[in-house]
């Protein structure tokens, strides 16, 4: 395969096992799915926010704004969704909008399907990757030194789910492209990982893991990103708000907070933790955050001001 066609291999979203559930129906939180309320073009009304499962840096911002929302008077519905079916709700009108779209490449042939009949809103974060991790204090920073510090890693690879877009791009191009055939690349699950990031902190081991970025593993364990001067896992994209046609004539005034809305790697990876780490029910997610908006109160009152 060329270089070019390399580096544009799709992503393929974050475990393909559950992008892949057959579930085709939109599914509302305990509630039916209603076509949008397109409001007066002044504000008010219904928001009905789709939430992509499993990428758990877009549920975190989606669960921040539907609160933030819900404070500014709008009503919000939020609607966990797999990805096909979210961007054909976009198009139909029945989702205002999705907070987490990568692009340019992860959701690549999603937007040349649907892209003609969305707005796009805003780029809240451009720190989006798939990497490989190892712990902080280990001696190498970069994929192309891993080979050469074998021993230091026993020549392990701990993986994520088998079927996982990242478990495909590491074994077609990060093993071949570093020299790492050698390596025992051991997957199971991404939770087993955290495990053994875990286990390996406690130890005081090396340990060298396939995983992306934002993660709250970054925030709750001592690891850091190799670099990857081969572009072997893909380049740098941006996590990108999307919005139904005609979102930014009817609710102007979200669009606007949508569209100045940033977030930095760090907060971002710090509310995935309060979320994420000690596994959170989706039904608390609310109350989880609440405290967390109440820490960072400036901060989230500048979101709408």
């Amino acid at each position: 395969m060329s270089t070019f066609a390399k580096k544009k291999f799709p992503l393929l979203g974050r475990l393909t096992a559950i992008a892949a559930v057959s579930g085709l129906a939109l599914t509302a939180c305990g509630d039916d799915v209603e076509t949008a309320d397109t409001g007066d073009g002044e504000g008010g009304g219904t928001i009905n926010i789709a939430i992509n499962h499993g990428w758990e840096e877009g549920i975190a911002v989606a669960e921040l704004w539907a609160l933030i929302l819900e404070d500014e008077g709008y009503d919000v519905n939020k609607n966990y969704l797999d990805l096909a079916p979210s961007f054909s709700a976009l198009t139909t009108g029945d989702m205002d909008f999705n907070m987490n779209i990568w692009q340019p490449v992860t959701h690549e042939e999603y937007l040349e399907e649907y892209g003609d009949d969305l707005e796009q809103v805003g780029v809240w974060n451009s720190d989006a990757n798939q990497v490989i991790a190892v712990n902080e204090d280990a001696p190498v920073d970069s994929l192309d030194e891993l080979a050469e510090n074998a021993d230091l890693f026993n020549s392990e690879l701990v993986g994520i789910e088998p079927g996982a877009g990242l478990t495909e791009r590491t074994e077609q191009y990060v093993i071949p492209d570093y020299g790492l055939e050698d390596w025992e690349f051991n997957t199971s699950s991404t939770p087993a990982m955290l495990q053994e990031v875990s286990t390996a902190t406690e130890a005081g081991e090396n340990i060298a893991v396939t995983l992306w970025m934002p993660h709250w593993a970054f925030n709750s364990f001592p690891i850091k990103p190799l670099e990857d001067p081969e572009e072997s896992l893909g380049q740098e994209e941006n996590m990108t708000i999307y919005a139904r046609s005609g979102f930014s004539d009817d609710q102007p005034e979200v669009f606007e907070w949508l569209s100045d809305f940033e977030i930095e790697t760090e907060r971002l990876q710090d509310l995935e933790v309060v979320l994420f780490e000690e596994e959170v029910e989706q039904d608390d997610y609310p109350e989880v955050i609440r405290e967390w908006m109440e820490e960072n109160q400036d901060w989230v009152d500048s979101l709408t001001s």
